[in-house]
């Protein structure tokens, strides 16, 4: 991959979107993340306004600790960056309140937390009049699925979402984001005992990335090894069960002699 020239038409690319929708710049919610992280370093280089928010809730240290250290780094570099904490914990128990307990599983309450930084996130961007940027990759958006749907899948625009994780990575450390968010396992943040992607979905980004472009290419399962069978059935499930997060909203059309 062409690193540099990569970064210089994602860069171009965020800040003639923002010019022709006449926002301000971005908003962006910082995980402690790869992903966040690069995506607020390139919306930061187009020179336009970005405000970085970390949102904890019942947040992992480890997670805490790095979103900062990558907030700092980039406040350093860049005169139009800015950030705020926005302490949710208190909020999202006062949702666990109100919600019936039988609601309140594991799933649908982390996804609860996603849609309350979604919702916090278009706060800002309402009033600053910005955009909300997206840090979804190719493997989430457009393979397994990985995100919550208006949650953290809920956003203005999603610069990185056509990288593979392992272009993510190349492009982060072509633009120098720490060492500690490059080594850390990736994660989604949902969950306080700060468990990995990769603990929730049972195989990694460079395995699910094998197996992408293995079904785009339409090859011969009877090459690969057990392990690869394994991920590739994990990953074929996955997106069959989230396409209704990949697709636009299903619409019923009325037809016309029905509207006479």
């Amino acid at each position: 991959m062409k690193t540099k020239e990569t970064i210089q038409h994602i860069v171009k690319w965020l800040k003639h979107y923002s010019d022709q929708s006449n926002t301000n710049g971005f908003v962006i919610g910082i995980s402690g993340g790869v992903d966040s992280a690069l995506t607020s370093t390139l919306c930061a280089m187009t020179g336009k306004q970005v405000i970085c928010l970390n949102m904890p809730i019942h947040q992992n240290k480890a997670e805490y600790d790095r979103g900062h250290e990558h907030i700092d780094w980039l406040k350093s570099k860049y005169n139009t960056v800015s950030s705020q904490e926005v302490e949710l914990t208190e909020t999202f128990k006062s949702i666990s309140v109100a919600l019936p307990e039988e609601t309140q599983d594991w799933l649908t309450m982390a996804n609860t937390r996603s849609r309350l930084r979604m919702t916090t996130l278009f706060a800002f961007a309402c009033h600053y009049k910005l955009l909300v940027a997206g840090t979804g990759n190719k493997i989430e958006d457009f393979g397994i699925g990985f995100f919550t749907k208006y949650g953290d899948g809920g956003v203005d625009i999603s610069p990185i979402a056509d990288l593979m994780k392992s272009e993510v990575y190349a492009l982060a450390k072509e633009l120098g984001v720490a060492n500690s968010i490059l080594i850390a396992p990736p994660t989604d943040g949902l969950f306080h005992d700060g468990r990995s992607d990769e603990d929730q979905i049972g195989a990694s980004y460079d395995e699910l990335e094998e197996a992408m472009k293995f079904v785009e290419h339409s090859q011969n399962n009877s090459t690969l090894s057990e392990r690869q069978k394994t991920v590739l059935d994990i990953y074929t499930k996955m997106n069959k069960a989230n396409q209704h997060k990949m697709i636009p909203v299903p619409v019923c059309i009325i037809p016309d002699e029905l509207k006479q």
